[in-house]
């Protein structure tokens, strides 16, 4: 008879085989079930092949279920949405109160909720676990990040915090938080991810088309910047991509043969939608959900260029122009510094809906330890990750991570340099709307006075909606058109 396995693991596309070989490569027994059996197959090989790994396959849910040790707990790694609820049926029939599920996909958190409440009927434990890093971060150390039953997530402590990335602080594991707070959080990730990788591609697009520099000049400024604040993931890979050749045509870099169309798979328009219902200003995120769908309109654009360059717009003459007069050292350090806060700004507005949402939902979730175990294993981790994580524990309330003092400082040295970049874009026709969207909430946030004073005037002019005065509490409300009229008559 076979031992039974400490964990389970079901669905064994290249993530659920990644995390199952990481968790056996740890020294936890592990069974892993698929509905194709030919993964299974596969997985029992790799790990065979991987360093002879503690991994037992099974081919039906009962034997995968009855094969792992009580109190049992099984991760599940399937396409969000039905499959889950599918899986988790199939599953549960076997299994007996005090047990646990943990779906590690990217789920709506309402779904998770449901699920938690259908489960627990039977006296089963839920677990929505948010997984960030990709494939090669489920076989290595991903950032991971549970939310549900704290039972659950005790049950597992040991197995999750060998299983994610370490940093000198420790594993890239937390409880997040109770409900749908785990997949929530991943969701926001995902939004910050959108916008760090809408902000580095603008970047290149200024650089590239203003600056002129070859894609081994870019490879070059990326590397230098992975060694200074700008040091992620996100930028040591831009860099690397850069140096590709095309390996179908043997000419040139693979970069510029790839199509001006981005992939999506929903999160970020999830955290959008979020941002909106919880009134958080998000305009970086939701400009980089923007750029994506525009990007898909690639015919149209193509048309647009088209038409408007018989209305007489020369966009190749005005980038020569202004290429021919661009300091190419200067423009460098200036996108640098540009990148850098709208980073800051991009990730303040993810920090607050994340407190938002908290807030709602009485999650208590703690921004400065979201922070730190986003600094390894996950797509987003970066060096300035540790700077967020001090601040809110500085000042766990901070409203925006734009008025902590160290980041205040940085953002004020830099923004000349930012409003350079932003102008020559503009006036180089090259869009920068995430840059443009930070710069925007960066000069709305800081000032002491808005012209919302006016919309307020609007609204109650055409709808009744009174406003408020500076110099006295109260609401009030003014018939606009007949004061007007009177105006105009006595002058």
């Amino acid at each position: 008879m076979e031992t039974l396995s400490r964990i389970g693991l079901a669905g064994l596309a290249v993530m659920g085989q990644n995390l199952a070989l990481n968790i056996g490569e740890k020294g936890f027994p592990i069974s892993v079930y698929n509905r194709t059996t030919s993964k299974v197959d596969e997985t029992i090989e790799r790990a065979k092949r991987e360093g002879d790994l503690p991994l037992q396959g099974h081919y039906s849910p009962q034997d995968f279920i009855f094969s792992i040790q009580k109190p049992r707990s099984v991760i599940i790694l399937v396409k969000a949405g039905s499959p889950v609820d599918q899986t988790i049926s199939a599953l549960t029939q076997f299994m007996d109160p005090g047990d646990t599920i943990i779906d590690g996909g990217n789920e709506w958190y309402e779904n998770t909720e449901r699920r938690i409440r259908e489960v627990s009927e039977k006296g089963i434990l839920y677990l929505g676990m948010g997984v960030s890093g990709g494939e090669e971060g489920a076989r290595f150390g991903p950032s991971l990040m549970p939310g549900g039953s704290y039972e659950a997530y005790k049950n597992v402590e040991d197995i999750v915090k060998k299983v994610a990335a370490q940093v000198e602080d420790g594993p890239c594991v937390t409880f997040i938080g109770e409900g749908g707070s785990g997949n929530f959080v991943k969701m926001v990730h995902n939004g910050i991810e959108y916008g760090d990788m809408q902000l580095i591609s603008e970047a290149y697009d200024v650089l590239k088309v203003a600056g002129g520099l070859s894609n081994e000049e870019l490879a070059e400024v990326f590397t230098e910047w992975n060694n200074g604040e700008l040091e992620s993931f996100l930028v040591e890979i831009t860099a690397d991509i850069f140096r590709v050749k095309d390996d179908l045509t043997g000419e040139g870099e693979l970069v510029d043969k790839i199509l001006d169309k981005t992939g999506m798979k929903g999160t970020g328009k999830w955290t959008v939608q979020q941002a909106a219902e919880l009134s958080v200003a998000a305009p970086t995120i939701a400009a980089s959900l923007d750029s994506r769908y525009l990007s898909g309109l690639k015919d149209e654009r193509e048309n647009a260029a088209k038409v408007l360059w018989e209305a007489g717009m020369r966009e190749g003459e005005e980038v020569e122009a202004i290429r021919s007069k661009v300091d190419k050292k200067r423009l460098i350090d200036d996108v640098r510094q540009a990148l850098y806060v709208s980073k800051i700004c991009s990730y303040a507005q993810g920090m607050n809906l994340l407190k938002a949402k908290s807030s709602e939902k009485n999650w208590d979730l703690n921004l400065g330890e979201l922070a730190r175990i986003w600094k390894g294993g996950c797509i987003i981790r970066a060096v300035f990750l540790d700077r967020i994580k001090k601040a809110y524990q500085r000042n766990p309330g901070l409203p925006n991570l734009i008025v902590d003092p160290e980041f205040a400082r940085e953002m004020v040295q830099r923004q000349a340099a930012w409003r350079r970049v932003v102008g020559l874009a503009i006036q180089a026709g090259i869009s920068t709307p995430g840059m443009c969207a930070s710069l925007g909430y960066f000069d709305t946030y800081r000032r002491k006075t808005l012209p919302a004073n006016l919309v307020q005037g609007q609204r109650d002019y055409f709808g009744a909606h009174t406003y408020e005065r500076i110099d006295r509490p109260g609401a009030f409300h003014t018939e606009w058109a007949k004061l007007a009229r009177q105006t105009k008559a006595a002058v």
